[in-house]
């Protein structure tokens, strides 16, 4: 993925899941200091690799960044995003996962917080991510 361009500008293919626990309510993550974007709230997930899924990488980066254990089939494909930010064009599927391990917690230095739908407009987002919460509406 790494030499694709669109409009002149890196194709950067990231994968993120709403994970969504017995209450309805979807993980979000804050950004941490220091970080593009710091501040702002994203569901988890991360950069795919070269040679992985953006499934494979789901398993990975949940695992490595909240320490939330799952399996490829519990990740059903959502919609995705189309965003070009000013130095790459972000292309990211959003995944729904119900099934999962262990309990979310902050590996990173994000701050982490179950959010239901309908509310996720009161945390601010990146601008990929903002289109995506319609979409968890009408499904949760």
């Amino acid at each position: 993925m790494n030499d694709v361009t669109i409009a002149g500008k890196r194709l950067l293919l990231v994968a993120a899941c709403a994970l969504v626990d017995a209450d309805g309510r979807v993980l979000l993550a804050q950004r941490p200091q220091g970080k593009q974007l710091a501040g702002l709230w994203e569901f988890p997930g991360g950069k795919v690799e070269a040679g992985e899924t953006p499934e494979q990488c789901l398993v990975r980066e949940l695992q490595e960044e909240i320490g939330i254990e799952t399996d490829i089939p519990c990740l059903a494909p959502l919609t995705f995003a189309s965003h070009s930010y000013d130095d790459f064009h972000l292309l990211m599927p959003l995944f729904v996962c119900r099934r999962f391990r262990g309990i979310a917690q902050p590996r990173e230095g994000q701050a982490l917080k179950w959010v239901r739908p309908r509310q996720m407009r009161d945390y601010p987002m990146p601008p990929a991510d903002t289109p995506l919460i319609p979409f968890l509406i009408d499904l949760l």
